[in-house]
Formats: C-alpha cells, sequence, structure tokens
C-alpha cells in the first residue's frame, strides 16, 4: 500500500502526542522519523514506530524529557537526553553544535541518556543550510561481532557526513558500519527472503542466510567482509568510543537493546544510548562560496567518470534524493505487515492511520 506523506506525518504525530509528547517534540520526532522513509531507509521509518511506543509502554523512553548540558566549553559539549526520543534529543544536540560552530568555528556535541535517533542523516544535513559540514553518530544495540569474535559486543554504529556543495545537491554519506543494517534484516524477514551472502553469521561463527540469526545467537557482520572486516569493526568501535566512552552513555554490550521485550544489562556502564556529533563552519578554514564551487566541480569530475556498462557512478546521497522526490510526487510504499501493525498502534491510541 501507498500513502501521502502528510497523511503518515499527521498519524505518527498523533501517536507521539497521545504518547505525551510536547506538540514541538511530537512534530519533530516525526520530521525526523519520516525522513528515512522519505529516503528510502524503510527499516528506519514508520515501520519502527511501534517500537519506540513499546520502549516508552516499558518506561525506557521519556515522553517529555528535560534536555540538559552537563558539561561545555566554547566548542564542545555534553548533553544528557533525560532519557527522551534519539528523534528530538539528537536534533537538539546537532543544532547546538551549530551554534558553537557559528561562534567558535567548528562545534562538537556528545550525548548521553538518549535513545534511538533514527537515520544519521538527518542530523547531519541539519548542518548544510548553515554552510556547514555535518557529521553524525551514534552508537546501537549490540547485534554485531568483531572480526573472529562469537560474541556481539557492537552496535550497527552508523557514520554520516554531510557537505554543502553550490549549483550541485549535496554530498551526504550515509551508512552503517555493518555490511547490512539489522533493519534491512527485519525487511527481508517481513518479505520472506534470505540475507544476501556476507551479511549474518550463526552462532558458531559460520555464514548464513537466515536474517532471523540474531535470535538464535548469531550476529551482524562488520562491513569489509571475509577478508576486510577489520575495518568495519575498526570503524564500528571508533562510533561507539566516541559515541559513548567520550559522553558517560553506555558502550559495547551494555548498550541497551531497542526491542522492549529485552531488558536492558543490570550492570550498566553508562546512562542510555550515546550520540556524537560535529559541525565545521566551511567559512573557517576558506570562504564559502570558493569552497562550494569547488564541491560542484569535484562532484560533476566523479559524476561524470566514465563507468561500467550499464552503470553510473554516484555521489553519495545521489539515490535518496532521488527516492525523496519520488515519494513525496507519488507516496510512501509500506508493506502489508507494516501497514497492520501501524493500525494497532493507532487503535491503542485512537489515531487513525
Amino acid at each position: 500500500m501507498t500513502f501521502e506523506y502528510q497523511r503518515l506525518f499527521d498519524f505518527a504525530e498523533g501517536v507521539f502526542r497521545a504518547m505525551g509528547c510536547p506538540a514541538e517534540d511530537a512534530r519533530q520526532a516525526t520530521e525526523t522519523l519520516l525522513s528515512a522513509d522519505l529516503r528510502g531507509v524503510d527499516s528506519h521509518g514508520v515501520a519502527r514506530l511501534s517500537g519506540y511506543v513499546r520502549l516508552w509502554e516499558a518506561q525506557r523512553i521519556n515522553a517529555a524529557p528535560r534536555i540538559g548540558v552537563v558539561h561545555e566549553t566554547p566548542s564542545t559539549a555534553v548533553v544528557d537526553g533525560d532519557a527522551g526520543l534519539g528523534l528530538v534529543v539528537a536534533p537538539h544536540a546537532m543544532r547546538l553544535a551549530i551554534e558553537k560552530a557559528r561562534v567558535a568555528g567548528t562545534g562538537w556535541v556528545a550525548v548521553r541518556n538518549s535513545n534511538h535517533f533514527g537515520i544519521a542523516g538527518y542530523h547531519a544535513m541539519l548542518a548544510l543550510p548553515h554552510d556547514m559540514i555535518g557529521i553524525a553518530l551514534t552508537n546501537a544495540s549490540p547485534l554485531v561481532a568483531p572480526t573472529y569474535s562469537l560474541e556481539r559486543l557492537l552496535g550497527t554504529n552508523p557514520i554520516s557526513v554531510a557537505i554543502p556543495a553550490g549549483e550541485q545537491p549535496p554530498f551526504v554519506l550515509d551508512m552503517a558500519t555493518t555490511t547490512a543494517a539489522q533493519g534491512k534484516m527485519e525487511i527481508l524477514e517481513r518479505k520472506g527472503l534470505p540475507a544476501p551472502a556476507g551479511w549474518i553469521q550463526d552462532k558458531d561463527g559460520q555464514p548464513s542466510s537466515n536474517p532471523t540469526e540474531t535470535r538464535n545467537g548469531g550476529a551482524l557482520v562488520p562491513l569489509g567482509g571475509e577478508t576486510g572486516s577489520h575495518k568495519g569493526y575498526g570503524l564500528g568501535a571508533t562510533v561507539d568510543i566516541l559515541s559513548a566512552v567520550l559522553s558517560g552513555a553506555n558502550y559495547g554490550p551494555w548498550v541497551p537493546p531497542f526491542v522492549a521485550f529485552l531488558q536492558p544489562p543490570a550492570d550498566p556502564v553508562g546512562q542510555g544510548i550515546g550520540h556524537f556529533f560535529g559541525v565545521m563552519r566551511v567559512d573557517a578554514f576558506r570562504p564559502a562560496a570558493e569552497f562550494k564551487a569547488h564541491m560542484d566541480k569535484w562532484i560533476e569530475t566523479f559524476r561524470h567518470a566514465k563507468a561500467v556498462s550499464g552503470q553510473q557512478v554516484l555521489i553519495p546521497g545521489d539515490p535518496e534524493r532521488r527516492m525523496t522526490e519520488e515519494r513525496l510526487t507519488h507516496g510512501i510504499p509500506l508493506l502489508q505487515k507494516v501497514v497492520d501493525d501501524l493500525q494497532t498502534v493507532g487503535q491503542k491510541f485512537g489515531v487513525t492511520l
């Protein structure tokens, strides 16, 4: 089934309001959440709305948090999210980083005591209208086995970098540090499809095609495959340290699970989930117009590179931008299982899809 963006927005916003979110927070949470659907990251959009509801019902999400700064310098800060929706806490922290960059040239904000923040790209892109470069990182539930490990010690720990251009669309990298995100496994499960080779391992460390393997003790595999997973492991570890060890959030195997039916570890090493945001003012390095003109040249050079037969060289952000245009015009497709799930949520709160 296909739904207009505004219809899904009104529905999700109504659910967040029914959970007790203040009006401004409900709108922000909805905008953050639906940015994933618009950009084609279906695993992190409205399909996850019921997950946030269940965490709220388990009293692991505070619908009306008092987000505050617990430590800062002119260019850095640590933000406590008060167990709020990461969909709200993260944009708050990113805007603080933007304000610090406006004054100091760069801004760096670490976050503790938060929850799942949706897609990293949304937060990094908040810097673009200000002629700034945005960086967004977060740690996540431990579903990933480091190279040679049978234990799940890391999350999919995404990295996003958004860089403004002039006449060309911006460069927007948004990637997990695993071969595939857990949400992709959930989509495969809903569709009844196997996982491609190199995405997941079973409890004995052997390759598997079962998208539900993590329920049986298996794990996601770091980016890089059989001969290069140490690279994805290194990237994921870096995200975990900057997001959590630096902020005072939980890290490694202590990160709380996204699913409400699993309890957080009884011996936490920090508070909630952690994020890390960086913002750099372009004109702190060179005139913004000059930089953006050269970004246009960079993008045009790569986009027009000679490609293999039948293919085209893309710039990070190209597929998501085209998907956004398509879905704003023709609507957002949802699997029937997702629609059924949303209708159940709507009935609970008296909100009609």
